[in-house]
């Protein structure tokens, strides 16, 4: 049950940091084109990346279950956004903006796959030799 409670608190801070972030970054930048869920997204890979290398039983900082799983289930969980996503790259296929939906969605999948691979070779990087 403790293990279900942590990912429970790590999951609503994860969702408030990601209310926060969609409003200051679309304060940033504009709204027209989804770059908050696709910065949220990234940094929640290299997040998520990184905390799988480096507190794994061969990391920097090795843990048990539940530090991990309150990082990359509850955190990493509530502060991602594939479901924001998916309906923001739907929004612009239904409007006919056909060239967005397909950046977005290069774009969101690329540069994810690109930052998890950078925060999983950071945390190995940080391994004891």
């Amino acid at each position: 049950m403790q293990t279900y409670l942590w990912i429970g608190v790590g999951g609503a801070l994860g969702s408030m940091a990601r209310h926060w972030s969609n409003g200051a970054i679309g304060a940033l930048v504009g709204v027209g084109f989804p770059w908050a869920t696709l910065v949220i997204n990234v940094l929640g890979s290299l997040v998520i990346g990184f905390v799988a290398a480096a507190m794994n039983a061969e990391g920097r900082w090795p843990s048990g279950d539940l530090p991990r799983q309150f990082i990359m289930v509850g955190l990493c969980g509530g502060y991602t956004t594939f479901s924001a996503f998916s309906l923001q790259t739907l929004d612009l296929i239904q409007k006919g903006q056909w060239l967005p939906a397909a950046g977005n969605t290069g774009l969101s999948v690329g540069l994810c796959l690109i930052a998890v691979w950078l925060g999983y070779a950071g945390g190995v990087a940080l391994a004891p030799k």
